[in-house]
């Protein structure tokens, strides 16, 4: 994996601030302890305010420290982690497939989101636990409608599992990165009338072997 995840001492280029939202117990901690340790821990426990874990990638020769927020799903939390929202740069909306209800808030935690973080933000609506298929509360078919409402990336994740995991991840991580050369590009040409700049090289994305749209477009985990 020595052409995907960047060594400790190398230079950072970039730092993305990445957040966790989604009512408690969801599997949020359990996400992200699987992508940043590729651990799970049977015996977690409620997240208390906000946590965050680093994980440092290389996407297109450029080496990126993905900084993953931790936020508590309980509403006693939600004043103070609103101010974590500032400066992301993208947003993982977290439900629990086997409870309708994790699924039916999504559409308030989106609103704070909104409310809070910039508007270029990259979302991606997660179904967590595809393990418990026959617990299966939320249809594949409803969290699709509602993330091309809301024009949001979407996939079904098993942090027991390791299921898509890590496909979500770089999933995001790749389109803020896609975003910010995008903006990188405007701006060199409103500097530069002679559209000299537009002729830079095309961008090739270091990911793993999965086809990571594929996964993003039917939203399947097992």
């Amino acid at each position: 994996m020595s052409n995907l995840y960047g060594d400790f001492n190398q230079k950072i280029d970039y730092v993305f601030k990445v957040v966790l939202i989604g009512d408690s117990a969801v599997g949020k901690t359990q996400l992200l302890a699987r992508f940043s340790r590729n651990q799970f821990n049977v015996d977690s426990k409620a997240t208390i305010g906000v946590e965050f874990q680093t994980k440092t990638l290389v996407i297109d020769s450029k080496t990126v420290k993905a900084q993953i927020w931790d936020t508590a799903g309980q509403e006693r939390y939600r004043a103070v982690t609103s101010a974590y929202y500032r400066g992301a740069v993208g947003a993982m909306l977290v439900y629990d497939l086997t409870k309708r209800q994790s699924f039916d808030h999504m559409a308030k935690w989106l609103e704070e989101l909104r409310g809070h973080a910039d508007t270029n933000i990259v979302i991606m609506l997660i179904g967590n636990k595809c393990d418990l298929a026959t617990l299966k509360a939320v249809p594949t078919e409803d969290a699709q409608e509602f993330a091309q409402r809301e024009n949001l990336f979407f996939m079904e994740t098993s942090a027991l599992e390791s299921t898509n995991v890590e496909t979500a991840f770089l999933t995001i991580l790749t389109e803020i990165y896609r975003l910010i050369g995008k903006k990188t590009l405007t701006a060199n040409d409103d500097a530069d009338p002679s559209g000299s700049s537009g002729l830079l090289k095309g961008t090739k994305i270091i990911v793993p072997s999965q086809d990571i749209n594929a996964a993003e477009q039917k939203g399947a985990c097992c």
